[in-house]
Formats: C-alpha cells, sequence, structure tokens
C-alpha cells in the first residue's frame, strides 16, 4: 500500500504560481505605460481586482515564507522576502479608506506588495539548490 504522508503541500508538491497572471493583475493597477489616457478601474472592475490580487497573495505567501525559510537565518534574500511576507499580511488586514479613491489607493497597495512578492518568488526559486 502507498504511504500517505501527512501535513500541509510544500513548495515542491504545488504548482508554481502563476506569475504571468499575477503581474498582469499587477500591471493593470500600477502600469501607466500599459494605457496612458485610460481612467481607473470602474469600480466593479475594481472590487474583481482587489479581490484577485487578495487571493494571489493568499496563494504566494506561503511558498515564498518557506522558500525563504530554507535559507540561512542571516541571509540578506531571507530577511528581506520574509519582511515582504509580513508587509503582505499587514496590506490583507487593512480596510480601503473611506476617502474618494481609497478602493483604489488599497489596490494598487496590495499591486505594490503582489509585484515585490513575485520579485523574491523568483529570486528564491533560482537560488534554490
Amino acid at each position: 500500500m502507498p504511504q500517505v504522508t501527512a501535513g500541509p503541500p510544500t513548495a515542491e508538491d504545488q504548482t508554481p504560481p502563476d506569475l504571468v497572471t499575477m503581474r498582469a493583475a499587477v500591471d493593470r493597477l500600477l502600469d501607466p505605460d500599459a494605457v496612458p489616457v485610460a481612467l481607473p478601474p470602474a469600480p466593479d472592475e475594481l472590487e474583481a481586482l482587489t479581490l484577485q490580487l487578495r487571493g494571489h497573495l493568499d496563494l504566494l505567501m506561503p511558498t515564498v515564507d518557506e522558500l525563504a525559510a530554507r535559507l540561512g537565518k542571516n541571509s540578506i534574500p531571507r530577511y528581506c522576502a520574509l519582511a515582504c511576507v509580513g508587509e503582505a499580511r499587514l496590506r490583507l488586514k487593512e480596510q480601503p479608506s473611506t476617502a474618494l479613491g481609497g478602493d483604489l489607493a488599497h489596490a494598487r497597495r496590495l499591486a505594490r506588495v503582489l509585484n515585490a512578492l513575485c520579485d523574491h518568488f523568483e529570486a528564491l526559486a533560482q537560488a534554490a539548490p
């Protein structure tokens, strides 16, 4: 009989994150060159983008956390990646401001931290043995 292992999946057990899709969501909110004369997303689209960004963060944070944990305790890339994961957790707990444009500013903060996590994932995945 095959052995069944218990516990959460590790980075090796999972398919790699779809960074192309994640970065496309980021670019929709942060890349002014993509459509320089475009208006900010409509409220419904902004809500959908925000949910998408939150989902991407939820998927990527544990993977980056696990990859960073494999590095030595005094590793600067480890420290930076773990700080970024912490920042992402804080951003996910935040609520958008009720001021005009608060929803858009919140979504852009999520997009920035997702972009940074994508960068950390790429760097850590290349450095992994």
